[in-house]
């Protein structure tokens, strides 16, 4: 409890900070133009361990926002459906922005399928285990008519993967601090599947296929993750 709250007071005291130095402290190096260009479909593999692009399947995906908040928010959106042996689909969207300012960050999920008449079940933090680390995710259960979708996201800033506004604001000072404007992602998948566990435990093993299929810039990218990572415990005392 105290370290929650010791990291609210540093946020607190870092906004005050930032607000008051704001006309001579603003950020101007982005660092999407440093070092090699986002390009989303050629850093996501169309085939890797058991998945390969189901084209079939593509417009069960939702999208993040209307058209024209998509080009404003993002600069690239990938949108794909995977499909195994099994016949399993999981659908996956990408949106980057090179921008993620306050005013530019990528949406939450939680917002975008009740725009578009899903109602949300349930929305709770959770730790998604790889070989690189944990990666801190959100896991959602949103249903329209017969239609039950349970979702995996997260968000990046820059190379940080974050599951909560607060952490966004966090990562985002830390860049700010820094004299940089970060970039960063959403990463979305979801499936139509009635049975939530099943739906989770396949995101799961989709998603470590996919880590472990990536250049390691690729998946610093999606999930802030090195391959010197090992994945700590996170019920241990801090």
């Amino acid at each position: 409890m105290k370290n929650i709250n010791f990291k609210y007071l540093w946020l607190g005291l870092a906004l005050v900070a930032a607000a008051a130095g704001a006309v001579e402290f603003r950020p101007t190096q982005r660092l999407a133009d440093q070092g090699p260009k986002v390009n989303l479909e050629a850093m996501i593999p169309a085939q890797f361990g058991e998945w390969h692009i189901d084209d079939l399947g593509s417009n069960q995906l939702v999208n993040p926002q209307t058209q024209a908040a998509i080009d404003k928010i993002y600069t690239q959106v990938l949108s794909r459906t995977y499909v195994n042996a099994e016949g399993y689909r999981i659908m996956l969207m990408l949106p980057y922005g090179a921008d993620q300012s306050d005013d530019m960050g990528v949406h939450d999920p939680a917002g975008c399928y009740p725009a578009q008449g899903f109602r949300i079940l349930g929305n709770r933090k959770d730790l998604i285990k790889t070989v690189y680390g944990f990666i801190p995710a959100r896991r959602m259960e949103a249903e329209n008519g017969p239609r039950y979708e349970p979702v995996t996201y997260w968000s990046t800033i820059g190379n940080k993967a974050v599951n909560d506004d607060w952490d966004r604001k966090l990562a985002q000072l830390s860049y700010v601090l820094d004299g940089q404007i970060p970039d960063g992602l959403l990463f979305r998948v979801s499936s139509v599947d009635p049975d939530a566990e099943r739906a989770y435990r396949t995101q799961d093993a989709f998603i470590n296929a996919l880590l472990q299929a990536l250049a390691r810039d690729a998946r610093v990218r999606v999930a802030g993750m090195t391959s010197g990572q090992s994945a700590p415990d996170p019920f241990a005392s801090p």
